[in-house]
């Protein structure tokens, strides 16, 4: 199957459009970041009621992420999605526009896969973080 993109306005028509990737034989659906929070985490529980795949886009991602003085790191987005059961996300790469410095393009992945994460600087993790029974999130190398 396909990524569906169920992405939308309200909830009812997120939830009617996963519905009808269901129906047609997808195992996996795609949301863009920028549907908020709130929609993501009710959307993964949904994923893992009906035994789907919840894959993640990126979309916005130059708007809260590039901005030094006021935006957010993508270390910390990483962070909350893997909290709210997303189950793949782009993660960048070294090249296209989602690039970065490869070191912190690691840490990205890191932060998505690893169960218990140990200080490394030049990775961007600041903390040790043991993510107990955390379900791990799989990074997509994206960006073209």
């Amino acid at each position: 199957g396909s990524y569906l993109n169920i992405t939308a306005a309200t909830m009812e028509e997120v939830y009617k459009r996963a519905e009808y990737a269901k129906a047609i034989g997808s195992v996996i659906v795609m949301i863009d970041l920028v549907m908020g929070y709130t929609a993501i985490q009710s959307i993964a529980y949904w994923a893992r009621e009906n035994d789907m795949l919840l894959h993640l886009h990126r979309a916005g991602n130059s708007t809260y992420a590039r901005q030094k003085n006021h935006g957010i790191n993508f270390r910390v987005i990483c962070k909350w999605m893997r909290m709210s059961g997303v189950d793949h996300i782009h993660a960048g790469t070294v090249v296209g526009k989602l690039e970065g410095d490869p070191l912190m393009i690691k840490g990205f992945y890191d932060i998505l896969r690893l169960t218990e994460l140990e200080v490394n600087l030049p990775y961007g993790i600041f903390f040790e973080m043991d993510w107990a029974s955390l379900r791990r999130c799989m990074p997509v190398a994206s960006g073209g």
